[in-house]
């Protein structure tokens, strides 16, 4: 026991003086600074690229599949930052430079390597000496490592983008590098290709003389950039002359516009705002693949071709920032839906519209510091937009999508639309602004029905959409009751007639009429008679002698005939028949036996006490309801229960003017013929009377007549309602009816209810209005065949139904979580707006070339896509869109045609000094690579190692990048170790 503790004591002090060893060959900072970078890289070296990755490597933004790793080194006080750059999944091949690369692969050609700089502000070694020592202290230890790395230290000027380096390659040869920057000046011999060809051959031909007259079997790549010019430049100074002469003389709003040419002229949101075209341009990169140059005079006739003869020719589009939400500011629907959004929060505040324009509100200092209303002139242009007389209502359900209808809202084109969307830009949307304007508007709509003037953008027919909202159904009810109270005035200034005149023709007409009653009613007393009658009446009908109709009821419902010749008032004649009781009495069966208001015998339907046809009679339409009402009607059913009567009690006014009708057009009716006619499920038969009785009632066949059958048990309960209301009915034709819609009435309603609308009941209102028409309208554009386009409306009105469908509640409770619900569409339909105007730009610049402008859609689809469903404000894209396509060849002229030559405002600025013109444009970068191969068996480099002979070297090689006002050039040369 105690040889073996013993031995572990031995074996930790031998530990510890190991741990504490110093390594005393280690004699200075410097090789100790030499030996750390060798530690750092022979790691690297170890782990390889996919551990590297697994250790948290950090991707380049700026390429597809380059990665760095950094290690921070100290050497005499100073902190320097150790990179290695490297690629994965390339098969071992340099990255063509097609592709997105590091700005050091372009250079040098260079596929992994090293970067050492300082931790300072400006990121460079500025002494010379110390980048050298660098330079050498990091050479030193990839030897040592047996690496081939090449390693740069940038020097200089930062703006130079100006480095040094080395690289060991592993054989006789050791290859360095230099790169540097003319950023102005640029000799005029080195913006033409011959004389970069000739300043790279003077890197390693040996003579003075002319080097046009020497052959040099030089390797040359050429890469040439072109940019279309921006959309707007054309038209800067016409803008700024335009906008001075309309300084002093402006007469409408938006008058400075009228002459200006935009992009989005003919898309459907333009009467509303204008979009900043999303595509800015165009970069158009043209190719040359690699081929051998021998003299300065093939590179003039190179510089002289045209980009239509490159192998290769790739299109980069330049998108707007604003597309991407989180780093733009564009204004559009979703920016003013937003601002929509905000109002339907301070909404709920206050209880009537009228607080947030009175002074007494408290808070309303705050509102009218921060919230501004727009000046007179332009509410009164609003309005009058709004109110434009003679603008019927347009028909949008041919454009309307297919879940449009899903959103309670008002249709598009409708009044309340253009009131909301107006809305959007009247005052920026604030609360203050929608409140002035919404007060306006009622006010306008009052004076319509004061002085019955139709409104416009409203059907003033039909019967109510009960899928819109509230507001659209009773503005549509109160056109209607608006055309019904004009009719009215119509008929009674046509009964009073002009002034000078008025009492004489009231006398003619109602001596007329009652002269034309008493005798139907005296001279016809029985049913031939009266057929008789009626075929003289149908003959005069079709002379146009006696035929008078009247229009209250939609061409629904017979009158009594009356000449035309004296333009008898139906309204006299109705009176006369409702409240003369003289005329009923004087001879009620001579009355009761004249068929009026008829529309013709229903089949072969017999009347059970006379056997004659029955006739269907013109009825009114039932009273138009809104949805309120319906609830209302709803709710008393509920609370009274379901009961047939209380039913009936409800529908009382429309049963008995419709049984009134029935008698007058079948004056022998019994309530069981009614009910045969109005309800049959209520009229049980006893058999079938599908053939009805025999026409001809004399050939001994009257056993069959009446024909057997009953009133069901609810019509033939004691004290039944309808059988009530049936005895009560009195014997008047549709014409002669009281109208069951009261239009005065039903009118004043509305505008009480519009006038007392609660704030938040309106902008909820809005508030689904507002999306569902910026949805429409945008869905009316058109951006060609893009399938992912067209699902994305789909999602998007989906979506906006789930979430609009909350504002249908009551939001006392869940006010906050509607509210930010409802922001987080505003997002989504940002990206959508933002996703529709791209497809329509690129649809009108690529007609004839579909696959372009379906290509950069579905690349900008798939870059947008992470977050699209998101609706995030704070979701932030840390890529930049960068897409290149590669052109077909019948794809260039479209593409080509694009470059448009520059006009003379544009020519002055451009400097044509480099060659290789496309349609008068001159690259805005041209990026060359010479190579020159040196055989090792036949230089100076040669060895005695047979290996050299082998394969080719790569002695010299030259990338100069710039234009003809700035100039990089990157040197790497191999030379005999």
């Amino acid at each position: 026991m105690a040889s073996s503790s013993q031995a572990g004591l031995v074996e930790q002090d031998e530990e510890e003086e190991i741990e504490h060893f110093n390594d005393f060959t280690l004699a200075s900072s410097w090789e100790r600074f030499i030996s750390e970078i060798e530690a750092t890289c022979r790691q690297w070296l170890a782990d390889g690229p996919k551990k590297l990755l697994e250790k948290g490597a950090v991707h380049l933004d700026s390429s597809d599949n380059i990665y760095k790793v950094k290690f921070d080194l100290k050497y005499a006080a100073k902190v320097y930052s150790m990179e290695y750059y490297f690629e994965i999944s390339n098969n071992g091949k340099i990255a063509d430079w097609n592709s997105t690369l590091h700005d050091l692969h372009l250079c040098f050609g260079v596929k992994e390597f090293l970067v050492i700089s300082p931790q300072s502000a400006s990121g460079v070694v500025l002494d010379a000496p110390e980048a050298t020592k660098l330079l050498s202290a990091v050479s030193i230890a990839l030897s040592n490592c047996s690496s081939l790395w090449p390693a740069f230290v940038p020097v200089h000027d930062p703006s130079r983008q100006s480095y040094i380096g080395i690289q060991n390659m592993g054989t006789i040869f050791t290859r360095r590098f230099e790169a540097d920057r003319i950023g102005s000046q640029v000799p005029i011999k080195f913006m033409h290709l011959e004389g970069l060809y000739e300043l790279f051959v003077s890197k390693f031909a040996y003579c003075t003389s002319d080097h046009s007259m020497h052959l040099f079997k030089v390797h040359l790549r050429m890469k040439l950039t072109y940019r279309t010019l921006p959309n707007d430049e054309d038209n800067d100074n016409d803008i700024q002359e335009a906008d001075a002469e309309n300084a002093d003389s402006e007469t409408s709003l938006g008058g400075d516009n009228l002459n200006r040419k935009r992009w989005d002229d003919d898309c459907p949101w333009n009467e509303w705002y204008f979009a900043e075209d999303p595509v800015k341009g165009f970069d158009l990169v043209a190719t040359w693949s690699e081929k051998v140059v021998e003299s300065s005079l093939e590179m003039a006739e190179l510089e002289s071709a045209s980009p239509h003869e490159a192998e290769n020719w790739i299109l980069a589009p330049n998108l707007s920032p604003n597309l991407d939400s989180s780093k733009g500011d564009r204004i559009g629907f979703a920016s003013q839906l937003q601002l929509l959004v905000n109002a339907l929060d301070i909404s709920f505040r206050v209880q009537f519209i009228e607080d947030f324009v009175s002074v007494e509100t408290p808070g309303s200092d705050n509102l009218k510091s921060s919230m501004v209303v727009p000046p007179q002139p332009v509410l009164d242009h609003v309005l009058k937009d709004l109110f434009l007389e003679g603008l019927q209502f347009p028909n949008f359900a041919k454009d309307e999508h297919k879940s449009s209808q899903a959103i309670k809202g008002s249709p598009l084109g409708s009044l309340f639309t253009h009131f909301c969307l107006h809305s959007l830009w009247f005052g920026n949307c604030n609360i203050r602004a929608i409140a002035v304007f919404w007060i306006e508007f009622v006010r306008e709509i009052r004076w319509h029905w004061e002085e019955s003037q139709s409104l416009p953008r409203i059907p003033a027919n039909g019967p109510i959409d009960l899928a819109t909202c509230l507001i659209n159904q009773k503005l549509q009810m109160l056109a209607i009751c608006i055309q019904k109270k004009r009719k009215q005035n119509e008929e009674v200034e046509d009964c009073v007639g002009s002034k000078d005149d008025a009492s004489a023709n009231m006398e003619v007409i109602t001596t007329f009429c009652l002269v034309f009653f008493l005798s139907a009613t005296l001279f016809v007393s029985d049913n031939e008679q009266g057929k008789k009658m009626q075929e003289h009446i149908k003959s005069g009908e079709e002379s146009s002698s006696f035929h008078t109709k009247s229009p209250a009821f939609d061409g629904k419902r017979d009158s009594l005939f009356i000449p035309e010749d004296f333009n008898v008032c139906k309204a006299a004649v109705s009176k006369f028949n409702a409240n003369s009781q003289d005329a009923h009495s004087a001879d009620k069966s001579c009355s009761d036996s004249i068929r009026r208001g008829s529309s013709g015998p229903v089949g072969s339907m017999k009347l059970l006490k006379s056997c004659q046809s029955l006739h269907a009679p013109f009825t009114q339409s039932a009273p138009l309801m809104t949805e309120d009402m319906h609830e209302e009607r709803l709710r008393a059913v509920e609370a009274f229960g379901d009961s047939f009567n209380f039913s009936a009690q409800l529908e009382r006014e429309t049963l008995s003017a419709d049984m009134s009708a029935f008698k007058a057009a079948n004056p022998d009716a019994v309530f069981e013929d009614f009910i045969r006619w109005y309800s049959p499920g209520d009229w049980e038969n006893d058999e079938s009377e599908a053939d009805g009785p025999p026409t001809n009632l004399t050939e001994g066949v009257m056993d069959e007549w009446p024909p057997r059958g009953r009133l069901s048990q609810r019509m033939s309960d004691h004290g039944n309602f309808w059988r009530k209301i049936w005895d009560d009915a009195p014997i008047l034709a549709a014409f002669e009816q009281k109208p069951l819609l009261d239009p005065n009435q039903e009118g004043e309603k509305i505008l009480h209810y519009l006038e007392t609308l609660r704030p938040n009941q309106l902008l909820e209102q809005m508030v689904c209005t507002a999306f569902r028409a910026s949805a429409d309208i945008l869905n009316q554009t058109n951006f060609g065949s893009m399938k992912q386009m067209n699902t994305k409306m789909d999602q998007l009105y989906l979506t906006m139904a789930s979430r609009l469908s909350s504002l249908q509640v009551n939001l006392s409770s869940n006010i906050s979580k509607t509210i930010e619900d409802l922001r987080r569409l505003c997002v989504v339909f940002e990206h959508v707006e933002n996703l529709i105007t791209l497809a329509a730009s690129l649809h009108r610049k690529f007609r004839q070339e579909p696959r372009i402008r379906e290509a950069i859609f579905s690349d900008f689809y798939n870059f947008l896509l992470p977050t699209m469903g998101i609706g995030l404000v704070d979701v932030v894209n840390e890529k930049e869109f960068d897409m290149k396509l590669q052109l077909r060849q019948d794809e260039r002229e479209v593409v080509s045609n694009m470059f448009t030559p520059p006009t003379a405002n544009q020519s002055w600025r451009k400097v044509l000094s480099m060659g290789n013109h496309l349609n008068g444009h001159e690259p805005i970068l041209r990026e060359v690579i010479f190579t020159m191969f040196d055989n090792a068996s036949d230089s100076h480099y040669a060895s005695s190692s047979p290996r050299a002979n082998e394969h080719e070297v790569e002695t010299y090689r030259m990338y100069t990048c710039g234009t003809s006002n700035d100039l990089r050039v990157a040197l790497a040369v191999a030379s005999y170790d």
